[in-house]
């Protein structure tokens, strides 16, 4: 069959993937499993294991306890010691039980995440050959051609049905016939192979089998894996074995546990110090920034003509304070670029340019394109990212990892602060290559940023003005944070902070700005969030908040605690420990990220999975 296709590309965050092959009863390893991948997002949740002769299935619409587990409390105890599971965020099709994972008949199950582009090609032509579609999926199409394909060969089946699929996926598959069996196969979409003794896992992330081990194979685009409880088998589009190292987790299960914390996110906050020093500090050789293990040379540094840092969200911000710090000390031009807008704009790209690509997952599908957009033109590329062996670290000429750990909570903050750590030390080490300062002062500015952890610890010891600015929030409809230079780069980060948890509208402007349109929103009441850090644009920024000010905001400041002010300009101050003002960004971003927290908590939002998020966008 030769399936020609409809482009069809919506966005779809990143569902949750599960399955088990082992001794033990399975159908409680897979829901525990799922509930670790919870923080994806997601609006559906389903299992299908291997149940006497046939393939049973359980799946039902909404969160893991008031769906499937409830529903599953009603059957029948299982004896399985084989199945996959899924949590499904709705892209084609409703949230409902029949659009629900796993997906299939009475001889093939699957369970999918990503997009099927040409689903409706492939669906014409099923129906063509006399198959029903009951779902709205997209899945189905996949799981009916696994039907329609099916020799007997479970392999030869998938290598045939994943030759006809166009778009991003990774699939978790059973065959009746083959019980005790289960495979995966992937294309882009991110899928591993857990190894224990006499079991054997999938999921989409480590952090869903890191209870039962740390060991895992990773899952390239166009292979194929046969899972039975003694091992693993790896296939190519053409059937040859593949031989994969194992990999380790270098992080325990305690990592992904809440640890006595109300959320992940307070948690995550709290732990930046630490993850700070794991980042930072390996990279610092004789008192300088070292980056000799991705072989970033000082020759290198001194060749390129332009720097480019792509990202999305909170990765983007981080660049935004890289573009400030690296122009401001080497003289080097910087271009920040959204990653979902960076192909579509053409960008002047050459082979002297160094491309900085961040992600804290390695799976971002609009930042995995700008990469390979990179590669093609033969620019240089840097990949900083959290996850180990991820698609963008695996592509990327160079990589460095940021040592975070896991980052659970869907809204993203110490990856934030070492991603923005991690542009520190490059700027440094562009600044000295290029000799825009001297080694004394590359040392001098290396000495203070290994400071900056002892500072952040200060602020997040200091939790209750925090506290106290939220309750003053929680009833506001629209709220301002303004700021200058770094101060506007990392207002940025506070405004998305504050919204995609606390669902205020809220929007962050260069406080220069103001004027040019922006004031005309300022009555009453409403809440501007100025951040005031940089001691050359005090005085400028203390203008914006008087004008504010004069207008009726309620006016929050975040400042360096030597900075003065008159106590009818500003309502409530927040004050930070001393820093150099270029390193403040790191400091500040604290009481932002902690403001926002308190106002989702005190707001008794679900702080951990926000409404319509999930922590990765695999797909475009």
């Amino acid at each position: 069959m030769a399936a020609h296709p409809i482009k069809e590309r919506r966005n779809k965050i990143m569902c949750g993937i599960v399955g088990y092959v082992g001794a033990k009863e399975c159908t409680a390893i897979l829901v525990n499993s799922l509930t670790k991948l919870e923080y994806r997002g997601y609006d559906s949740a389903g299992i299908a294991v291997f149940e006497g002769d046939r393939i049973k299935t359980v799946k039902a619409k909404g969160k893991l306890k008031e769906g499937l587990i409830k529903k599953l409390e009603n059957e029948p105890h299982f004896t399985a010691t084989a199945g996959i599971g899924h949590t499904r965020w709705a892209t084609h099709g409703e949230p409902s039980d029949i659009n629900s994972h796993p997906i299939g008949n009475g001889r093939v199950s699957i369970v999918h995440n990503g997009i099927i582009e040409n689903y409706r090609k492939l669906k014409e032509f099923l129906i063509s050959k006399g198959y029903g579609f009951e779902s709205q999926t997209d899945t189905e199409a996949v799981a009916k051609l696994l039907d329609y394909n099916y020799d007997g060969d479970p392999i030869d089946t998938i290598i045939r049905t994943i030759a006809d699929i166009e778009g991003a996926y990774s699939l978790g598959i059973m065959f009746r016939e083959h019980k005790n069996r289960i495979f995966a196969a992937r294309k882009e979409s991110p899928l591993i192979v857990g190894k224990g003794k006499g079991e054997m896992f999938i999921a989409s992330d480590v952090t869903a089998i890191i209870e039962y081990t740390r060991e895992y194979y990773l899952l390239e685009p166009g292979e194929v894996a046969d899972i039975t409880a003694d091992g693993v088998t790896f296939y190519d589009m053409h059937k040859n074995v593949i031989e994969k190292e194992l990999q380790v987790a270098t992080w325990d299960v305690s990592a992904a546990e809440k640890g006595g914390y109300a959320h992940f996110m307070l948690k995550e906050i709290c732990e930046q110090p630490d993850a700070l020093k794991k980042t930072i500090n390996p990279r610092i050789k004789n008192g300088l920034p070292d980056f000799s293990e991705c072989g970033l040379t000082d020759e290198k540094l001194r060749s390129y003509h332009h720097i480019y840092i792509v990202g999305c969200g909170s990765a983007m911000h981080a660049g935004m304070v890289g573009k400030y710090v690296i122009e401001k000390l080497a003289r080097t031009p910087v271009v920040v670029d959204i990653a979902s807008e960076f192909r579509y704009r053409d960008p002047l790209l050459a082979p002297d340019d160094l491309v900085v690509i961040i992600s804290q997952s390695g799976e971002t599908a609009d930042t995995l394109a700008a990469l390979k957009l990179a590669n093609s033109i033969g620019a240089d590329t840097l990949a900083i990212v959290n996850v180990v062996g991820s698609s963008i670290a695996r592509e990327a000429k160079m990589v460095m990892y940021t040592l975070a750990g896991p980052e659970i909570s869907v809204c993203s903050t110490k990856a934030y602060m070492v991603q923005a750590a991690f542009m520190y030390l490059l700027a440094f080490r562009v600044a000295y290559a290029r000799n825009a300062i001297d080694e004394e002062q590359c040392r001098q500015l290396i000495s203070e940023l290994s400071q900056i952890p002892s500072k952040v610890q200060k602020c997040v010891d200091d939790q209750t003005q925090y506290q106290k600015v939220a309750s003053k929030l929680i009833s506001a409809d629209s709220l301002l944070y303004i700021g200058r230079g770094l101060d506007y780069a990392l207002s940025m980060e506070g405004s998305l902070k504050l919204k995609e948890i606390s669902y205020i509208h809220s929007e962050s402007y260069a406080a220069g700005e103001l004027k040019h349109g922006t004031i005309s929103l300022i009555e009453d009441g409403m809440p501007v969030i100025a951040v005031a850090t940089q001691h050359d644009l005090y005085e400028k920024t203390m203008s914006n908040i008087k004008e504010v000010k004069t207008r009726g905001a309620t006016v929050v400041m975040v400042c360096s605690e030597d900075m003065k002010f008159d106590g009818n300009d500003v309502d409530y101050p927040v004050m930070l420990p001393l820093a150099r003002d270029l390193l403040m960004p790191l400091v500040a971003v604290v009481p932002l990220q902690l403001i926002a927290y308190y106002t989702a908590a005190l707001k008794n939002f679900d702080v951990d999975h926000p409404r319509n998020l999930a922590k990765s966008v695999t797909v475009e």
